[in-house]
């Protein structure tokens, strides 16, 4: 995730950057659906950890999301 973060700043290209996010999002995606089924299959001991993952993840999305929508709005100018 946070090497294809790293391609997503240095594309060539406005679109270049949105097609790599979306990459990413669609990783964290995942992430967060793995979370989930450790959660609720009881795969580890409640301690925090997992849910301040689930937290982080999520904010993660909620980024790259806002910064695929913000390149998306500047490339329609």
């Amino acid at each position: 995730m946070l090497s294809n973060y790293g391609e997503a700043q240095g594309a060539e290209s406005r679109s270049d950057f949105i097609h790599k996010m979306g990459i990413v999002l669609k990783e964290l995606e995942e992430c967060r659906s793995g979370l989930k089924i450790i959660q609720k299959r009881r795969m580890r001991k409640p301690d925090g950890a997992l849910e301040a993952a689930f937290k982080e993840t999520e904010e993660l999305i909620a980024i790259t999301a806002k910064g695929i929508s913000t390149a998306r709005r500047k490339s329609e100018k």
